[in-house]
């Protein structure tokens, strides 16, 4: 009996397995003829398969996290393997065609697409030149005056001020490192104009980090109150060179435009003397863009007639302008030119004030 049954069975497992085979040979049957079927249907329209039956796959539909990040990271490589086969494409068309080519295609940033501001200065304008003449800084200029700067800090500083303090003073000549002690600014701004200061430098902190600059042109102003951010010091920058020397250096101002960032552009060329001594071969540079000023400190040699070579001293740091005020610093009664309204000014990633 055992035998019979057993037989049974695999006559069972067999008829089911013959019923799946059709199955399946159906199933591919209809798949095909429905194939043909749309073929037919995409010849006779004459809009293309592609925009009558568009993919409707998306990563984000994909539930596990680490499967759709699998997915998006070959999506990208597929996308740059794209761009790359292109661009060697476009490149070999050109050097085919040779001067003939057309010229490459200039690519959109935020800086050549910037909004026109009406208060661009034109260095011929005569207004201009008048300004300039007989504003706050024009003594400077005229060499009637040279610099001398006070630095000091807010209350109670940390280690990290102090140290970028000093290293402040090493790159600014004829500049006094001095400490507050509790002093209001508005007593400490007479004792600056008596003893022959130009220049009252403050550094703020915010947990132990620099976090602001208060920069007073004295004796009549104006007074600028900067944003400090990623501040570097000597010790933190890699492949720094030796410490900078007792040489005035040149200074470089790059992209202060307009009315303001031409005011602004003066108050830091007033910081140095007018007449850098080239022997030590060191540039103050601060580079506008985007309404950030970065703060960089080298020193360059020549290579050759092609080739120099630039060393990083330090320190580093970035500025960001809130407030141009006229006159000595007067928080409650002074009165100011310009001040950083950030929802009404910074509605357009386009629109730049410096």
């Amino acid at each position: 009996m055992d035998l019979e049954v057993q037989a049974e069975l695999e006559n069972k497992i067999k008829k089911q397995k013959k019923k799946s085979k059709n199955q399946k040979k159906k199933k591919v049957v209809h798949e095909e003829a429905a194939e043909n079927s749309v073929g037919k249907e995409s010849e006779n329209v004459d809009t293309p398969p592609e925009t009558a039956f568009p993919p409707t796959f998306s990563v984000s539909e994909i539930k596990n996290k680490q499967r759709r990040h699998f997915m998006f990271m070959k999506f990208k490589q597929e996308k740059r393997k794209e761009k790359l086969a292109l661009k060697k494409k476009r490149k070999k068309e050109r050097e085919a065609l040779g001067d003939a080519a057309p010229p490459k295609p200039v690519p959109k940033t935020i800086e050549n697409q910037r909004i026109y501001d009406e208060t661009t200065v034109d260095p011929e304008d005569e207004e201009v030149a008048f300004d300039e003449g007989t504003d706050e800084f024009s003594a400077y200029f005229n060499r009637l005056t040279n610099p001398k700067v006070l630095i000091t800090t807010s209350d109670r500083p940390r280690g990290r001020t102090v140290r970028f303090c000093e290293q402040l003073a090493t790159v600014v000549p004829d500049s006094h490192v001095y400490y507050r002690r509790g002093l209001a600014l508005k007593r400490i701004i007479p004792q600056c104009i008596a003893r022959g200061f130009t220049y009252l430098m403050v550094i703020n902190e915010d947990r132990k980090v620099p976090n602001g600059l208060v920069l007073c042109h004295l004796p009549d102003g104006p007074t600028a109150h900067f944003k400090v951010s990623s501040v570097r010091l000597r010790k933190e920058m890699k492949r720094r060179g030796k410490d900078p020397t007792d040489h005035s250096p040149e200074v470089i101002l790059n992209n202060f435009t307009t009315r303001l960032g031409h005011s602004v552009g003066r108050m830091f060329a007033a910081l140095f003397p007018h007449d850098p001594q080239f022997v030590g071969r060191q540039v103050a540079t601060f580079h506008n863009q985007r309404d950030f000023i970065f703060f960089r400190f080298h020193r360059y040699i020549f290579k050759n007639e092609k080739r120099v070579g630039i060393q990083e001293l330090g320190p580093r740091f970035t500025l960001k302008l809130r407030s141009l005020q006229k006159g000595t610093f007067d928080s409650k009664f002074g009165e100011y030119e310009w001040v950083h309204k950030r929802h009404e000014m910074d509605s357009s990633r386009r629109k730049f004030h410096l």
